[in-house]
């Protein structure tokens, strides 16, 4: 590391500390938080927000979404959808481990409620459903589940902010 840049690092982490008691982001040691699928703590809200913040730092999911897209050609689309994609794939593979519910490819023959019961926050039968199981379908989607997730741990303050506007000194 350059000595120019140990400096400022040095100037950064004497003030914070001296006004904030703490040390600045980029010196704190990157510790990791396992949390359950489901979290039982009061934090679930701002956990959200914190994944919500995570793929609009990377995949400027947020601003894609906002956007009015009435007004852009399908390839500007197709060219900013790929941006998009490729930023929340990326915060998708680091932070959340997920697996698919049916092992089943869309479009297969499948049957359910044969040898256990039917979950139904897993599986949504669509069509005519009537009688008792098992139900013979045909797979539309296979479902994801969430098997790990790895967020950093949450700041201190700042919680609600998906985004810190920016603004350009010049």
């Amino acid at each position: 590391m350059r000595l120019w840049t140990r400096i400022k690092m040095a100037v950064a982490a004497f003030f914070t500390i001296l006004f904030k008691g703490r040390l600045p982001a980029a010196l704190q040691p990157e510790a990791r938080v396992e949390l359950p699928v489901r979290p039982a703590t009061d934090d679930a809200a701002d956990r959200a927000i914190q994944l919500l913040a995570l793929l609009q730092r990377e995949g400027r999911l947020v601003d894609f979404l906002r956007e009015d897209l009435g007004s852009y050609s399908d390839a500007q689309i197709g060219v900013a959808a790929r941006d998009v994609h490729a930023g929340c794939r990326r915060v998708l593979e680091r932070y959340v481990a997920l697996e698919a519910i049916l092992a089943g490819r869309e479009g297969e023959a499948i049957t359910v409620g044969q040898n256990q019961p039917i979950d139904p926050a897993s599986l949504h039968l669509v069509g005519h459903v009537a009688g008792q199981p098992p139900f013979r379908g045909t797979v539309l989607h296979p479902g994801w589940r969430a098997t790990r997730v790895d967020l950093p741990p949450l700041a201190a303050s700042g919680r609600a902010i998906i985004a810190p506007a920016e603004i350009e000194l010049g």
